[in-house]
């Protein structure tokens, strides 16, 4: 797939997974500098039986030219508390490894192929922050809480969540249970997003950034977990 194609595949998801009517209410979804191969992306967990409820956790999907052949990266910024998130705040979730990685042994159809869309990634990582996967974890200290010590997890957690709360966006409408829709923000200058926009010919590394660093941050060349 030309890179043409590929930017043409994500527009048309972004759109989707930003149109108020489509939008998966767990998450707030932006483009970092009107770049379509950088998503900012606010992660809300909607469950209140959850330690990670209430809380608007930062991160970023970093796309590769030839997706959708080859997963995105999924990076907290910063990094959560959970066994399957690492101390720079990278994601290990099945959905996200190519087929046959060095991973964890994984079976085919719990890893990446084509077939996958940023809706069924985000839908997995959901799913992930409620039942980590504890048999190979990022953060081992979060696993073993995990299993052994709820308590203490889950105080750690709610940590996470009060300081989380200073990173939502002014105006910004906190959706409350999974019922909810999240409130679309006033357009501003650079939100809107059209078929004419203008993507970054990137290379293929890791560029994580938080939203307000410079621009002429160094990428990271961190190799995927």
């Amino acid at each position: 797939m030309s890179q043409a194609a590929s930017a043409s595949l994500l527009l048309k998801q972004f759109k989707e997974l930003t149109d108020p009517k489509k939008a998966i209410p767990s998450f707030h979804i932006s483009l970092a500098d009107d770049d379509i191969y950088r998503w900012n992306i606010g992660v809300m967990v909607l469950s209140k039986d959850s330690p990670y409820h209430g809380g608007y956790f930062k991160a970023q999907m970093i796309f590769p030219l030839d997706y959708p052949y080859s997963p995105p990266k999924f990076r907290f910024l910063p990094a959560i508390y959970h066994p399957n998130v690492y101390e720079d705040g990278l994601l290990c979730i099945s959905i996200l490894h190519r087929s046959g990685d060095e991973t964890s042994g994984e079976a085919d159809e719990e890893t990446w192929s084509p077939a996958q869309s940023v809706e069924s990634v985000l839908i997995s990582i959901v799913s992930l922050l409620s039942s980590p996967n504890t048999d190979s974890p990022a953060n081992v200290d979060a696993a073993v809480n995990w299993r052994k010590n709820r308590e203490k997890y889950d105080k750690i957690v709610r940590e996470n969540v009060m300081r989380s709360k200073a990173d939502v966006p002014e105006g910004f409408v906190m959706p409350l249970d999974e019922n909810a829709y999240v409130a679309p923000k006033p357009a501003e200058h650079g939100d809107v997003v059209d078929d004419d926009f203008w993507y970054e010919s990137a290379d293929e590394s890791d560029h994580f950034t938080e939203e307000d660093e410079p621009e002429d941050d160094e990428d990271d060349d961190e190799d995927d977990d």
